[in-house]
């Protein structure tokens, strides 16, 4: 073979390797940056979203959950159901809040958030499913409370085991506690919650009364239920009350978590048509101070 052939073959395979590596390196795609994957994970699960139990119609009741820390502070609304709507869009409106701000957790503080224990009771008086606004509620005189109750008639804040009667009261009326302590799945479901969860502390939303109440059952208010109440209290300018006496109540859930040893408070906002979010922030907030630093 001749040298110029042999020039000539090697430029050619010399332009077809360096093609082939070209093609190569020009198909290289970007590092994956590790580090914003991990941080994409983080943020998507400080926030778990559970179903923890059904409602006698069958309806979900679900549980929002933030934060790692081993103190678990337990916030639950809608116990009365479409009666106390309000309570239910307060604990969503602060769903929405720790999700847009969960730097407000403090790494050895949890929160849970039971938006809507009785969901029957929100829609037999909302009409509605799930999650709803302002503008779904009717606009009529509901004193008479419908949407109190569950679908078996029962007021479950009568249905719990601290002092239950088959029968208690409510402004003056009689109202059923259901069969026995905890015959009810709403009420089931909240005390196997907390009994897995073993919460620092329970706070309720409620209205209307404008305060803060403290719970006790047979051993009188515990030390801790004091603090709490009054902290948020005085944070959300509502009246601190150690007792509620404007009529007997029997089984009522927060007087069964004291007679198990777990400060609990009922949040009694001022009305019974708005939420009051900025005056309860702030009473959530005193109560998570409390918590970081006990």
């Amino acid at each position: 073979m001749s040298p110029k052939k042999i020039v000539i073959i090697f430029l050619a395979l010399s332009f077809i390797i360096g093609g082939t590596i070209l093609v190569i390196t020009n198909t290289k795609k970007e590092p994956v940056v590790i580090e914003d994957v991990v941080e994409d994970i983080i943020v998507d699960t400080n926030i778990n979203e559970n179903q923890i139990g059904k409602s006698v119609e069958g309806r979900p009741i679900e549980v929002f959950e933030f934060g790692y820390g081993g103190k678990s502070i337990l916030f639950v609304g809608g116990m009365h159901g479409g009666y106390e709507w309000n309570s239910v869009l307060l604990a969503y409106q602060m769903i929405d809040y720790f999700k847009t701000n969960p730097n407000a957790i403090p790494d050895d503080v949890s929160i849970k958030i039971i938006p809507s224990l009785n969901p029957d009771g929100v829609f037999d008086f909302v009409g509605k499913e799930g999650r709803f606004s302002v503008a779904d509620v009717p606009t009529i005189n509901n004193d008479i409370g419908i949407g109190r109750f569950n679908a078996n008639n029962v007021d479950l804040n009568r249905n719990f085991d601290c002092k239950w009667q088959p029968e208690s009261s409510w402004k003056g009326n009689v109202v059923s506690a259901g069969e026995s302590a905890f015959s009810e799945p709403e009420a089931v479901t909240l005390r196997d919650y907390v009994l897995k969860i073993k919460p620092e502390s329970v706070i309720f939303w409620h209205s209307k009364a404008n305060n803060v109440y403290a719970s006790e059952c047979e051993n009188g208010v515990l030390a801790e239920t004091s603090q709490i109440m009054n902290l948020y209290a005085n944070a959300a300018n509502y009246g601190a009350v150690e007792s509620f006496t404007a009529y007997p109540i029997t089984g009522d859930a927060e007087g069964w978590l004291a007679s198990i040893n777990i400060p609990a408070v009922t949040v009694e906002l001022e009305t019974r048509d708005s939420t009051e979010f900025d005056r309860n922030i702030a009473g959530v907030k005193s109560i998570i101070n409390y918590y970081t630093f006990y």
